[in-house]
């Protein structure tokens, strides 16, 4: 665990900065001290070396905060897409060079403009945006996770897991069976309790996105036992193809 003091003076950003993230839910501190310093550990190192890529990017706050507090963020391929922004804004910079290189050494002005053009960056980034946030079942779960701990966080997490290893014990089992489709119920239903209204059609999208692969496949598959994630997916098909 680190105070949030040596926090400040190993990232550079202000004791401040840790407070207002903390205050508008963005960045949680995994507990506090006696005297009610905040402290953070690995994951929250984690998650604001992630925001302080997306300012690095300048991204402003309030889509940070709504990508990231979404159910359906992705570490990994979130990391992915602030690669190729970074790689992208490079790749503009070293046009940028080379055409201040050449007005330069020509000594002459040129009317050559489309080295300024960050068209194809600011239309990546809105994808990246739009891939997270802005749905009415994020609009309610951020209702329901304003006043949240990050103990609370934490155990709604577990208790969403230890869902996945109950499907992972059932995975010989054939996934239209009673006892597999009371599963994909109790799922729905505890989404619906502590996250938003998790409709048939949201359930099936999840159900597809936990066996796509990335983070979300890793997690449920680590938690249930190999092939969990596809397990699910089929399991949640059938229910909502009833």
């Amino acid at each position: 665990m680190m105070t949030v003091h040596e926090v400040s003076a190993l990232t550079g950003v202000s004791i401040r900065t840790l407070q207002y993230y903390d205050r508008i839910g963005l960045l949680r501190p995994a507990g506090r001290t006696d005297a009610g310093y905040r402290l953070y550990d690995d994951a929250s190192m984690e998650t604001l070396q992630q925001i302080l890529l997306y300012r690095e990017l300048e991204f402003p706050l309030k889509d940070i905060r709504e990508m990231m507090c979404s159910p359906s963020f992705d570490r990994e391929k979130a990391l992915e897409q602030q690669i190729r922004l970074l790689e992208m804004r490079r790749e503009r910079l070293e046009q940028l060079i080379l055409h201040a290189r050449s007005i330069k050494e020509k000594g002459e002005n040129s009317m050559d403009f489309t080295a300024f053009d960050d068209g194809k960056i600011q239309e990546y980034a809105r994808q990246a945006r739009e891939s997270w946030g802005g749905t009415e079942e994020f609009r309610e779960y951020e209702q329901k996770a304003e006043n949240r701990t990050g103990e609370e966080t934490r155990q709604l997490a577990e208790g969403l897991m230890r869902i996945f290893e109950e499907f992972g014990t059932l995975r010989g089992e054939d996934p239209a069976s009673p006892e597999v489709q009371q599963k994909v119920k109790k799922l729905q239903g505890y989404i619906t309790e502590h996250y938003y209204t998790c409709s048939e059609s949201v359930l099936r999208g999840l159900g597809e996105m936990y066996a796509g692969g990335g983070a979300f496949t890793e997690n449920i598959d680590r938690a249930g036992g190999e092939g969990t994630a596809g397990f699910v997916r089929d399991a949640i098909r059938i229910y909502t193809d009833r």
